[in-house]
């Protein structure tokens, strides 16, 4: 069975709170259960996890080599900040799939670049929840 580590960085633990407007009223708890859901229906074991330090989510990745097949990566406001996540990334070397439940193309300029986007193979932004399906479902074809 293939398995795939999902990370999820700063914030996402306030979905359904912090900003309905953009993010919606589901809760953290509807995302991890779509996602189960998802890869149970791909037949694949997805391990979720979520934090909101940079040095955990780094952590988390390295700890991803050896047991998952890949990763979907939702790091938060890390994805425009942060070098150590690429550079972890990078280190253990698996299929990476970026999600964004929000268009970050056409929010504000610094949210505008990734650099998680110059490690992924695939950046999936501004599908709400279904990006994480998305991303599950490529990587269920790339694993």
């Amino acid at each position: 069975m293939k398995k795939v580590l999902v990370v999820n960085g700063a914030n996402l633990n306030m979905l359904g709170i912090r900003e309905p407007d953009l993010y919606g009223r589901a809760d953290y708890g509807a995302l991890k259960k779509f996602i189960q859901e998802e890869a149970a229906f791909l037949g694949m074991q997805v391990e979720i996890v979520q934090s909101n330090y940079e040095g955990e989510i780094v952590g988390f990745i390295q700890k991803a080599l050896g047991v998952f097949d890949g990763i979907v990566i939702n790091a938060g406001g890390y994805t425009h900040t942060s070098v150590v996540i690429l550079d972890a990334l990078k280190a253990v070397g698996l299929p990476t799939v970026e999600v964004h439940l929000t268009d970050i193309y056409s929010r504000e300029e610094f949210r505008r670049f990734s650099y998680i986007s110059l490690y992924a193979e695939k950046t999936i932004a501004g599908k709400g929840f279904n990006g994480y399906k998305e991303a599950l479902e490529y990587l269920n074809e790339v694993i």
